[in-house]
């Protein structure tokens, strides 16, 4: 089954009829998928919620979702897989269990934001499972990969936010705040070294990824992550221009965010090398950590 992205042009999205120019939200447009990723304790939905918010005061539409889970059945299996610690779950079973809850996420969440023409932001995807069940639980990952290309029907993000932070890090970020582990989350230490390896690994091969340091304060991995994904917008929503100062509407509504220092911007050109754009957004900023 070929893979494509979201909006490559590929999704059985209508055209707009002629002369008529499609607003946010409308059908016509083709959407953004874009997922944020990382090991446990990253920050991912904080910042998952960050962004849409910074998304929405510049009046581009958006849907937020998570995985597992953002259906019914997939709420019910994530229930399962994070909630269940008695059972005793071969990594087959788990990897079969994310899939048949992504095949739902994709199906009635996705690809009707997709269609619909809005900005779809996730919290985690198939990276998650590419690091988790692949690199963590030792699947062959081309397995991995061939069975998460069913479930999906090739459909892949446009961006892949990957929040890096070193897996011992983001684990005692978790326990300064209380956090109780899940199932998944006490895997153990090497486990969880395996699945950060992974997701270094995955944001130098694949050229949606990009790695993005999450250490700091929020606001400043904020501004990191929006540097990542605010060139991406203006192709699918042309009324909107990025400038320095931050997202532009058309009729001059803004969503501001201050620039990172210079040394901390973000490599957003080609790599010599040819594997992707914007390896890794920002040098580190030791003051905090976001959660």
């Amino acid at each position: 089954m070929t893979e494509h992205r979201a909006g490559d042009g590929r999704d059985p999205v209508g055209d707009p009829a002629p002369g008529a120019t499609p607003g946010p939200g409308m059908p016509g447009r083709r959407g953004l998928f874009i997922v944020l990723e990382g090991v446990e304790g990253a920050g991912k939905t904080t910042q998952l919620a960050r962004l849409g918010a910074w998304l929405e005061s510049a009046g581009v539409p958006v849907r937020r979702g998570r995985e597992p889970g953002g259906t019914a059945l997939g709420e019910a299996v994530r229930g399962v897989l994070l909630d269940r610690a008695e059972l005793d779950m071969a990594p087959e079973s788990e990897l079969l269990l994310m899939l048949a809850a992504r095949a739902a996420f994709v199906r009635e969440v996705v690809r009707p934001a997709l269609e619909a023409g809005v900005v779809m932001l996730a919290d985690r995807f198939e990276s998650s499972t590419f690091a988790y069940q692949g690199y963590g639980r030792g699947l062959p990952l081309e397995e991995v990969r061939r069975l998460n290309t069913f479930a999906t029907g090739g459909l892949r993000p446009d961006r892949v936010v990957i929040l890096d932070l070193p897996a011992e890090e983001g684990r005692a970020r978790q326990r300064r705040e209380g956090k109780d582990a899940d199932r998944i989350e006490r895997g153990g230490e090497a486990f969880h070294e395996r699945v950060a390896r992974g997701y270094r690994e995955l944001g130098a091969s694949d050229p949606a990824a990009v790695l993005v340091d999450a250490r700091g304060d929020e606001g400043t991995v904020h501004r990191r992550i929006v540097e990542a994904v605010a060139p991406l917008l203006p192709s699918s929503f042309p009324e909107l221009r990025t400038g320095a100062g931050g997202l532009i509407v058309a009729g001059g509504q803004s969503a501001p965010h201050p620039p990172l220092p210079r040394d901390r911007q973000p490599d957003l050109q080609p790599d010599p090398s040819g594997s992707r754009a914007g390896s890794r957004a920002a040098a580190p900023d030791s003051s905090s950590d976001a959660t």
